[in-house]
């Protein structure tokens, strides 16, 4: 029998909206813990209508909101924020990623929230901080891009690219959900209940920290460079005879030694003074790639695969997402599970939490439609039918 799951007991209540705040509180779902999504009436969380893709729902809300509760309840009323403070107080963890400024006004800035509820752990996700020169900014996720410097560090020489992901909305996710994690550990070791906080913008500038000690230190940032990496080489894409690229990576000299002698058949290469150290495959990395691109295009890609596997060198067919959607990683492996989405009986794939735990299956319920739980969650804080009707007219849940 698979063992509970360890977060089973556990209530969240988030004022949570796009991205960041629902990655976080969903991966604390797929761990057991009751999420309770506080919505707006009139259409929730708009994140639902950023696409139609999947059996009518946003492909985004469907990623970042499976097994969780929605409520939806106007907090520009009274009677919404007095069932609001009802659902905090018998909650352990409350998520918010609201605009600048907005938590404050409804006096759930954290401070105000421990005073009231000592054993609560806020967590507040911003854009630039709460304190600070930024603090009043909005910020979205390719907004922070800009400003950490990563789009320019992603692209080719003559066009900056944003990342193909919300790479700053999932960083804030990732490390709100890890900050949520060590924070109720705290509690239960010592009894303080720690708030978290967590901006996009310190998020993202942790995970470019390498390119900015090599500008810092080197006096240059690194180039923009495609699909190849900026600082070591070869590392890249190279086009087989059949039209297929296929990426190789080179990250020591014994590599480098058998990528010369076994796969580009030119031992001598190994000790050319263009090549001899990492810096100088950079330094020369046109003239390398190259050699290497002769070679690749003489073979497809399934045999340059093949040769440099017996290398020893590390490489991969640059795939699109239909094939990865079929990569025998996720399938030969049972990766992909079937979850429910409002507005269909047909199953949505949808792949496990990453982080495995011997002996517990993850959560992984429906995808809740906007006030799907109202009734429900209202009864328990002792609401009756009738009361919870009066809510429906007044406007104040949906």
């Amino acid at each position: 029998m698979p063992h509970p799951l360890p977060l089973a007991g556990i209530t969240v209540v988030s004022l949570e909206q796009a991205v960041a705040a629902p990655f976080a509180t969903r991966q604390l779902a797929d761990l057991g813990a009751r999420v309770i999504k506080v919505e707006r009436p009139g259409g929730g969380d708009f994140a639902r209508r950023y696409d139609t893709t999947v059996h009518g729902q946003a492909s985004y809300f469907v990623w970042l909101n499976r097994s969780k509760e929605s409520l939806t309840l106007d907090l520009k009323s009274e009677r919404g924020r007095e069932i609001l403070e009802q659902l905090v107080a018998g909650a352990d963890v409350f998520v918010q990623n609201l605009a600048p400024g907005a938590a404050d006004r409804l006096g759930l800035g954290h401070e105000e929230l421990q005073a009231r509820h000592p054993s609560l752990i806020p967590c507040t996700v911003s854009g630039y901080g709460t304190d600070g020169p930024w603090a009043d900014r909005k910020a979205y996720d390719l907004l922070v891009q800009c400003q950490t410097g990563l789009l320019q560090l992603t692209g080719t020489p003559d066009e900056a690219v944003r990342a193909g992901i919300s790479v700053a909305d999932i960083a804030g996710g990732m490390y709100a959900y890890s900050g949520i994690l060590s924070a109720l550990f705290t509690r239960a070791t010592t009894g303080r209940a720690p708030a978290v906080e967590v901006s996009l913008f310190d998020a993202l500038a942790e995970w470019v920290s390498q390119p900015a000690y090599y500008t810092r230190y080197g006096g240059t940032q690194p180039p923009r460079v495609g699909a190849r990496h900026a600082t070591v080489a070869p590392y890249g894409p190279f086009t087989a005879s059949d039209g297929k690229d296929v990426l190789l990576s080179v990250q020591n000299e014994r590599e480098w030694a058998s990528l010369c002698a076994e796969f580009i058949g030119r031992p001598e290469l190994t000790d050319d003074p263009r090549f001899a150290t990492g810096a100088d495959r950079v330094a020369h990395r046109d003239e390398l790639d190259a050699i290497i691109s002769v070679r690749c295009a003489e073979l497809g890609s399934a045999e340059v695969m093949r040769l440099l596997d017996i290398a020893n060198i590390a490489n991969a067919g640059v795939n699109s997402v239909h094939e990865f959607l079929e990569h025998p990683v996720l399938t030969e492996r049972g990766r992909w599970q079937d979850i429910r989405v409002p507005g269909t009986d047909a199953p949505v794939r949808a792949l496990l939490p990453p982080a495995g735990l011997d002996g517990v299956a993850p959560r992984m319920d429906p995808v809740p439609s906007a006030g799907e739980h109202t009734d429900a969650i209202l009864r328990e804080l002792g609401r009756d039918q009738d009361d919870i009707a009066r809510l429906r007219a007044e406007g104040v849940c949906q």
